[in-house]
């Protein structure tokens, strides 16, 4: 701002020769300024430097904080001399390790003003800089201040500069753990820069800060498409099967995970994938490429010819033994089971090898977890759609027995898979049908008796008393009248003489209309369908979750 002034007043006193004798006293009173801020800012440094050298006593710094230095600092921070804002910055990157001195800088315009210095000619203090911001970026709020001000482009540029993008990838990869900006990167040229990065290292294992931020941007189904872009994804699997990169492999199975042209791009190599699911391979790597395997609900995949061809089915059936494997390992092995269960040549094939009992005694070992839980009941709905695997369920197995002790589960997913399952059991099954029934009719009449034995009464329900102050009924009067429980409008007699079984055949009884006309009926719960099949789920969820991120540099699911 002060520039653009002294350029207005330069140009006024040059175009009115009237003013030359203004113009040299103007010329002298700037001089004179312009040596007092100089003064002023080298006094500033001194007095900067030994504070920071005082700081490194933690209670001087304490004091520091409590004389309000953080905005001290932040209000420097408007200065344009280069090697002041180096100390400064440098100063307040200190201070930003003290979750306080954090805290402060949230309340003030800090980032607005760092913002301003990215980029600047100043390698050192645009280095500093980066690294200030880096450390306020594990900070949520700072984040999306950093997003609001424009600092994304700024920082994706910089991925360019071979001296600081590696910090510039370390910020931005915090800013991609948050869904709500994944897809702002589609908009950058970040993702082309990424993969040059990817296919230049040369290194066997990949930069864990590269590769992690990779395998947050596959979760966003555009960046995905960005990143398969020409021959990108076949590089990928190409580089990830021969260096058996878990981590690679991870960022593979988040493309994998989106419909569309990213899902139906890996047909090619559902062949390779099923290569590695060997016993002698790492179980990191076998657990992403099972991943991978089991977000292909594709239709038209022939799952029995590949379980044929690589011998998958005793592997998959020995890891399903509880302490086999890793519980990952397992889990992935359970979803699997769930997307090939889909074709029911399949299906009939994973029947007879034995894997139905050997998933329930997976689900008795495996009961207090819900994950565990959803997936191996998904498998049952998967399995009885099909007449030769709902037979050998229903009629050789205690599967329906365990669903129907799933069906009131604390946890929704697990009743919504559970509801669907025992809804089709109990159409083609009139035997389940009636336990399935009676125990939907218990569970929902014992909830209405226990609400009316623990009402207390209130005497804001003057209704429910006599004139004498008396109740009209008391509980245990209540429990005597039949016709409280049994109303249906004159079907059933008011003196309870007929029970609800009387009506087997009304299969929307107590609350279940719009549960049944399964395959191909479409409920109003939330539980998806898949495309091909009308009404049938993809997954145990309904959906594939499209903002699916990887939080940290490990590998875990």
């Amino acid at each position: 701002m002060l520039s653009k002034f002294t350029e207005h007043i330069q140009h006024y006193f040059n175009n009115d020769p009237d003013n030359q004798n203004l113009k040299k006293e103007y010329d002298k009173a700037f001089k004179k300024y312009q040596g007092l801020l100089t003064k002023q800012e080298q006094l500033l440094r001194v007095a900067l430097y030994l504070l920071l050298n005082l700081s490194e006593d933690t209670r001087t710094e304490l004091k520091m904080r409590n004389k309000n230095i953080v905005h001290m600092l932040v209000k420097t921070l408007d200065r344009e001399n280069a090697e002041l804002l180096v100390l400064v910055v440098s100063f307040l990157k200190k201070l930003s390790i003290f979750l306080e001195n954090k805290n402060d800088m949230a309340e003030v315009d800090t980032i607005e003003k760092l913002a301003k210095l990215v980029p600047c000619e100043h390698e050192d203090l645009l280095n500093i800089t980066l690294r200030l911001l880096l450390n306020l970026s594990f900070d949520t709020g700072l984040r999306n201040k950093m997003v609001q001000v424009g600092l994304l482009p700024k920082l994706t540029t910089l991925l360019g500069n071979e001296a600081q993008k590696q910090i510039a990838m370390c910020i931005l990869y915090h800013i991609s753990v948050d869904d709500r900006f994944k897809s702002m990167f589609a908009y950058t040229d970040c993702i082309p820069q990424l993969m040059k990065m990817l296919f230049e290292c040369s290194e066997e294992r990949l930069d864990a800060e590269l590769i992690s931020f990779c395998i947050n941007l596959a979760a966003n189904k555009r960046n995905a498409q960005l990143i398969c872009e020409g021959n990108c994804l076949k590089m990928l699997m190409k580089r990830a099967l021969k260096l058996k990169d878990a981590l690679l492999m991870k960022m593979i199975r988040n493309i994998s995970q989106h419909d569309g042209q990213p899902k139906h791009l890996f047909v090619d190599y559902v062949g390779d994938l099923a290569a590695q699911i060997r016993q002698d391979e790492e179980e990191e790597f076998v657990i992403e490429c099972l991943g991978t395997l089991a977000n292909l609900t594709i239709p038209d995949l022939d799952w029995e010819l590949v379980l044929k061809e690589y011998n998958l089915v005793p592997y998959l059936k020995d890891r399903l033994k509880p302490g086999s494997a890793e519980d990952d390992l397992i889990l992935e092995v359970v979803i699997m089971l769930g997307t090939v269960s889909m074709d029911d040549s399949c299906a009939a094939m994973l029947a007879k090898s034995g894997i139905i009992p050997a998933l329930i005694e997976l689900l008795n070992a495996q009961q207090e977890d819900d994950e565990f839980v959803c997936q191996i009941v998904y498998v049952f709905y998967q399995m009885v759609f099909h007449q030769a695997t709902r037979d050998v369920i229903i009629k050789e197995t205690q599967a329906p027995a365990y669903l129907i002790d799933l069906m009131h589960d604390k946890n929704a997913e697990i009743r919504k898979v559970c509801d669907n399952t025992l809804d089709i059991i109990a159409e083609y099954d009139e035997e389940w049908g009636k336990k399935i029934q009676s125990e939907k009719f218990r569970w929902h009449n014992s909830q209405w008796l226990e609400m009316v034995e623990n009402r207390q009464m209130d005497e804001a329900e003057p209704f429910m008393y006599g004139e004498d102050g008396e109740p009209f009924l008391h509980d245990g009067d209540i429990l005597e009248r039949p016709d409280l429980f049994y109303s249906a409008d004159g079907i059933i007699p008011a003196d309870g003489a007929i029970s609800p079984e009387f009506f087997n055949d009304f299969h929307a009884q107590n609350g279940d209309a719009g549960q049944q006309g399964f395959p191909g009926s479409t409920s109003g719960d939330g539980f998806g369908s898949t495309a091909g099949t009308p009404g049938r789920p993809a997954t145990a969820y309904g959906y594939r979750p499209d903002e699916q991120f990887f939080y940290g540099y490990g590998s875990s699911r």
